[in-house]
Order: structure tokens, then C-alpha cells, then sequence
């Protein structure tokens, strides 16, 4: 049954005489999906959805409105970039008329984070049934009594048919991600790819939690047998999701969290995972959520006859996506929640084949490789293009964060001392050289490498100072090769290395000269040695 909320859409000044279908559950919005035209039920169950032009974030058309509330406290730049209220003002008074045409509206009321005391009540509205069942999963959703008291304390609307007019408007195309904190609304239009809500939601997260001192966080979480939590930090490639994904580990969340004093606890209640190539050998949960009904699938090529899918065409799109309820993985955390971390994991994939399969870090040496949040590509499929190339994106998720690096930073920095928490950095990458001359290193190395750090048994061995980097690197593990942790002597030549390793030392250097303004010395002082 519907549950209309007492906060009607009239109260918030959204007039509008459409039929409105209020936190409308997984069956009914599945039911309307497909009734309307916006999908088809696979095989085994799920939506099938397209989401046309634009198959992931619109992150150039992403604009913040510049105002008293936000001129000091957002990091304005190339990734917060300026909207004027002028603008805002014109864009939402075309946005509300286009809402007050519609025949048809699916409302939700959910939270943004698990935690009761901090998270945030967030209401969407949608023009769209699938992308209300979208949002619906990859939320929190209350219960009964939770949503017959809910007020909307900020409010998204997402109209995909909805253009922008540049002029009018101040953006750059027909597609828009307007955030306007003091007005606490968020206006989405002209892109039909759900994922912007959900990282609208997690900007929002990001902008309020540090002023309680909450550090929130892009990375995945799990707690092990001993109720010890590990979060894993990682830009895409890394191995974020696969490792964590251990079956003897409760999973908390595989994308977004916050850290607070008592807890660190899941944005979201669902998970948003890539499709493409999907294998059910290697990621057999992630896999059998494609067989169930509620699971929504972005872009994926299903056969019209069978309606049997093909996880691996990329015809559609190379970012295919699947969200489903966090409760589609056995073993997920009952509460979206654990304990404060015992670990924190920073994953690189260092193409460059100069990073220790696993380095420990000082708290200083931490906050430091966090702002840094460093991976590398490997080289491109161009005519000459032979080099890897550094990635370095602060935080391990810059186009989230709406304030300065260092206000996340320096949250980090303090939690991990307060809780006296262990820090390390993994290196998922190349081995006996770079991308192109050495090897990937082998899962397996880092499995056994990972579960000493978790367990706590590596930190009883003997460790040596990295020459290039200064952070301790285990000697010797049990049941991993020893030469491997020396990255210098899995080159066959040394000097080669050497020139290599300082390339990268100078990239790094380079690179924080933008936060070594807003950190102590003590931080200053832990990045890399150049020769």
C-alpha cells in the first residue's frame, strides 16, 4: 500500500495535480516500470533498463550554488563548480513548472545513513517508476513508524526529460545536477542515469557529517570473525570491491560510509555494482543478485525472445550497472553497521611496478597517501603511448567532497590516532617491473598479505624502511614469496627501477604541493624522498 507522507508535495511549494504514488514498495514500482514502457523483466527476474545517452555521471555538468552558506565552506574549483542563485532561481522556477505538467509522479522518503543520529531525511521525486525503485534500493528505507513521523529535510527532484537552457540557466549543456544547500534541493535533468541521485546524496552526506565530526568515506567495509572492521579505500580498478568481498567477513557496505565516534555504518541499503563481464566464478554473489526479482539492470543486452542476458556485450554500454538491496548478499551486516575500524586498507594499483605489495603507515603517513589518493592506468591502446599514467584523486573520491581535502584529512588523521588504528598500503598492481615488463601481482600474494594485516600477525614480524617512500615494509610473511615484497630486486634491472621509482616519488611531490598549505608539518614531512 501507498503511504502518503504528512509533509505533502503542496507543503513544500510544489503545486502540482498529478497522480502521486508515495513509497510505492519493489513489486509495485516494478509493476509500473514495466505497465509504462521503461523496462522489461529478464528471465530470472529482474528490471532491464536503459538509461540512453548518458551511461554514467555527468560529472562537467555537476554546479554547486555559490552563496553566503557555501562562499567559505565549499572547495571551489574543478570539481565544486559555481552556479549563481540568479541562475539557481531561473532554473528552478522552469524545473517546477515542468514538474507541474506531469500526469504521473512516484514519490520516496528515505535516509541517507544507517546510523540514526546521523543520518539524513532526503524525500525524491521522480517522473520515472524505475528510478524511484533506483533510489528506493540504494537508500536506507524506514520502517513503518520511521516514515509515518518523516519530514524531508532536503528534497531531490529528477525530471531525465527535463533541458536546460544554458543562457537562462548558467550550465553547459541540456543536461544539469544543480546542488543548492541553503534552499536544501537538489534538481537533476536531462541525463536518465540514476547513479546521479545516489552520489547527490552522498555529496549532501559529505558536505554536513564532518561539522559533527563524522568522517564520511568513499570505500568499502566488512567486520572479521573477531568483530574487528577493516575499510578499504580505492579508486576504480584497485580491487576495492573483490577484496572485501570475503565470505569469512561480514560485508557492511561496498561503496559509501561514515566513521563516527561509535560505529562506522553504511550510507546506503544497497549496493551498486559494475555488470560488464561478470563472472560467476569469481564474484558469485554479486553474480546471483542478476537472477533475482528487484534487481535493476542498467544498460545490460538481454536476448527479446529468452530474455536471457549477455553480461558480457558491452554494445550498450562498457559501465553496465546492477542495483539490489544490500540483504541480496548472504553474509551483509544485519544493521548496515559495525565496529569503530581496527584497519583502514589504502588500495593502488601502481602500474609503475614500484610500490611494496604492502607498506605500513604512521597516522601522518596516512592522511598524507589519503589526500594523495593515488592509482595509476596502464598504458593506452595509442601509437605510442608506452607509459603508465598516475591517477591521483583526493580522498579516493575528489567529485564527492564539497569541502577542502584537508577538512577530510584531518578527520582521518585524528580518528586513526584516537583509535590507535592500523594503516596500510596495498599495492594490487605490477610486479618485476611496469605495466607492459613486469606482472600483475598475484591475487593470491595479496590475499595472504591482507588477512596477516587483518589478523594482526604481520605486525609481529620484521619490517625495513622503504629508500623511496619511508613507510615500513614487511621482510618476511609466511606462505608469500620474500623477493616479492622488495619490489627493487623483482626488476632484472636495478638502475631501471631506481629512475622509475623517483619519476613517480616527483609525481607525488608535485602533486601535493596543493594541500601542503592546510596540513601540519609532521604530514609535510611524510611524503617521499627525492634523490
Amino acid at each position: 500500500m501507498s503511504k502518503v507522507s504528512s509533509v505533502s508535495l503542496n507543503d513544500q511549494g510544489f503545486t502540482n495535480s498529478a497522480e502521486q504514488h508515495w513509497n510505492l514498495g519493489a513489486p509495485a514500482l516494478v509493476e509500473a516500470a514495466v505497465s509504462r514502457g521503461e523496462g522489461h523483466l529478464a528471465k530470472d527476474g529482474p528490471l532491464v533498463v536503459e538509461t540512453g545517452k548518458h551511461t554514467g555521471r555527468s560529472a562537467n555538468d555537476k554546479f554547486m550554488v555559490r552563496d553566503a552558506e557555501t562562499e567559505d565552506s565549499v572547495w571551489w574549483g574543478k570539481t565544486n563548480v559555481a552556479m549563481t542563485p540568479e541562475h539557481f532561481a531561473a532554473l528552478k522556477a522552469d524545473f517546477l513548472a515542468a514538474l507541474a505538467e506531469k500526469e504521473t509522479l512516484f514519490v520516496q522518503d528515505l535516509f541517507g545513513g544507517s546510523q540514526p543520529e546521523h543520518r539524513v531525511n532526503v524525500r525524491i521525486i521522480n517522473e520515472l517508476a524505475w528510478h524511484n525503485l533506483f533510489i528506493r534500493t540504494m537508500l536506507v528505507r524506514p520502517n513503518a513508524d520511521e516514515l509515518a513521523a518523516f519530514v524531508p529535510e532536503y528534497t531531490i527532484i529528477d525530471l531525465p526529460s527535463f533541458k536546460a537552457d544554458p543562457a537562462r540557466h548558467g550550465t553547459r549543456s541540456e543536461t544539469v545536477i544543480a546542488v543548492n544547500l541553503t534552499e536544501k534541493l537538489i534538481l537533476i535533468g536531462g541525463t536518465a542515469y540514476a547513479g546521479e541521485m545516489k552520489k547527490s546524496v552522498f555529496g549532501l552526506l559529505n558536505y554536513l557529517l564532518p561539522l559533527d565530526s563524522v568522517m564520511p568515506m568513499h570505500c568499502s567495509a566488512n567486520i572479521g570473525p573477531e568483530g574487528d572492521t577493516a575499510i578499504f579505500f580505492g579508486l576504480s580498478g584497485t580491487g576495492k570491491t573483490t577484496l572485501s568481498a570475503d565470505a569469512s567477513r561480514v560485508l557492511i557496505g561496498d561503496d559509501e560510509h561514515g566513521w563516527s565516534d561509535t560505529a562506522v555504518f553504511n550510507f546506503e541499503g544497497g549496493c551498486y555494482a559494475k555488470m560488464i563481464r561478470l563472472s560467476e566464478e569469481a564474484e558469485p554473489e554479486i553474480y546471483a543478485t542478476t537472477r533475482r526479482f528487484g534487481t535493476v539492470l542498467e544498460n545490460v543486452v538481454m536476448d527479446p525472445e529468452t530474455r536471457e542476458l549477455d553480461l558480457d556485450d558491452n554494445s550498450k554500454a562498457e559501465n553496465t550497472r546492477g542495483a539490489y538491496p544490500i540483504e541480496f548478499i548472504p553474509n551483509a551486516s544485519e544493521k548496515n553497521m559495525g565496529p569503530v575500524p581496527k584497519n583502514i586498507i589504502m588500495l593502488t594499483a601502481d602500474a609503475f611496478g614500484v610500490l611494496p605489495p604492502i607498506s605500513r603507515l604512521t597516522p601522518e603517513q596516512a592522511m598524507y597517501h589519503f589526500l594523495s589518493g593515488y592509482t595509476a592506468k596502464v598504458a593506452g591502446t595509442e601509437i605510442g603511448v608506452t607509459e603508465p599514467e598516475a591517477t591521483f584523486s583526493t580522498c579516493f573520491g575528489a567529485p564527492f567532497m564539497p569541502r577542502h581535502p584537508s577538512v577530510y584529512g584531518n578527520l582521518l588523521k585524528e580518528r586513526i590516532a584516537k583509535g590507535g588504528v592500523r594503516c596500510w598500503l596495498v599495492n594490487t598492481g605490477w610486479t618485476g617491473g611496469k605495466y607492459g615488463e613486469g606482472n600483475r601481482m598475484p591475487i593470491k600474494a595479496t590475499r595472504a598479505l591482507l588477512n596477516a594485516a587483518l589478523d594482526g600477525s604481520l605486525n609481529d614480524g620484521e619490517f625495513r624502511i622503504d629508500e623511496n617512500f619511508g613507510f615500513e615494509v614487511p621482510v618476511s610473511v609466511p606462505g608469500v614469496d620474500s623477493g616479492i615484497l622488495d619490489p627493487r630486486s623483482t626488476w632484472s634491472d636495478p638502475n631501471a627501477y631506481d629512475e622509475t621509482a623517483q619519476k613517480l616519488v616527483k609525481l607525488f611531490i608535485n602533486n601535493f604541493e596543493q594541500f601542503a598549505e592546510h596540513v601540519d608539518q609532521n604530514v609535510r614531512e611524510a611524503a617521499p624522498t627525492a634523490a
